[in-house]
């Protein structure tokens, strides 16, 4: 005779704490971007967060969460340009324009030079207007056009102008195209793929899609979920300080200017300040001992 079950219990109780910082997280695919921000959370025990854009759950990549003071830098972020490395199968269009939709038509891919290939592209590059995808978070008359897309239901979408701001062809083997792309806010990767796989005269969708830069960050070390729970057991969870940012890291590109201990009072008073610095700019502001 079996052993009865055990009885679970509720789940414990976290003890929030403030933190502060940036994690430039590697979100890994399979996973919603919420899932990937509470996930984190949990495991720094952030009181306050919030992350810098979504990725859908079949991308993979840099995924900036934002801790305590630094939620207040992530709009600044989320209206920053992306660069994604994107693979497009030829030849099939689905549902949701990835792989995670069902196959709803197939075309012959026509045989296509670099030089062809090429040609497209740049047809692509700067302002552009795109059609929302169906498969999508924005919302009409209150509801999400993906709730609206898994009814089978398609509504009109009014285009939208976005901007290619670089695109380049990293691989053709025949069948599966791999670009590089930087773009505007607001960009839709798979539509790209679908409206590029146009131009060359079939129909297309993304098999793998990874986001490697957004806004100041590129190149930089990024951690997966499980580097961090690995770094947490084995050096205890003060260790996890070591993956974050300080928050003014998201505005490293902007000036920055020097008050003394009376301009600093001032300022946290509300009042106006003469500094030396660029006029008519955003700006990064410190006190002394670089408050």
């Amino acid at each position: 005779m079996s052993a009865p079950a055990a009885r679970l219990g509720p789940r414990p109780r976290v003890e929030w704490r403030e933190v502060d910082g940036i994690l430039l997280l590697d979100k890994g695919r399979g996973m919603t971007s919420n899932a990937a921000l509470q996930r984190a959370r949990r495991l720094f025990r952030a009181r306050k967060a919030g992350h810098t854009g979504s990725l859908d759950p079949l991308a993979s990549g840099l995924l900036p969460v934002c801790f305590g003071q630094a939620t207040k830098v992530s709009g600044m972020l989320l209206d920053a340009d992306k660069t994604y490395s994107v693979t497009a199968r030829l030849g099939v269009r689905t549902t949701t324009g990835d792989a995670e939709g069902e196959a709803i038509e197939s075309a012959p891919v026509p045989g296509l030079d670099a030089g062809m290939l090429d040609a497209v592209l740049a047809r692509f590059v700067g302002a552009i207007d795109q059609v929302p995808p169906m498969y999508s978070a924005l919302k009409q008359d209150g509801r999400r056009l993906y709730e609206l897309a898994r009814k089978g239901i398609e509504v009109p979408r009014e285009p939208r102008t976005v901007r290619i701001l670089a695109l380049h062809r990293t691989g053709w083997d025949g069948q599966d195209l791999s670009l590089e792309v930087r773009c505007s806010k607001g960009t839709y990767v798979r539509t790209l793929v679908e409206d590029i796989s146009a131009a060359l005269g079939t129909v297309g969708h993304v098999i793998a899609l990874r986001r490697t830069q957004l806004g100041p960050f590129r190149d930089e070390r990024m951690w997966s979920l499980e580097e961090l729970e690995a770094l947490a057991g084995r050096d205890g969870e003060e260790a996890l300080g070591a993956a974050l940012h300080p928050p003014d890291v998201a505005v490293r590109h902007w000036p920055e200017v020097e008050l003394g201990e009376a301009e600093q009072a001032y300022v946290l008073q509300g009042q106006a300040v003469f500094a030396s610095g660029p006029g008519g700019a955003r700006v990064r502001m410190y006190g002394p001992e670089r408050r």
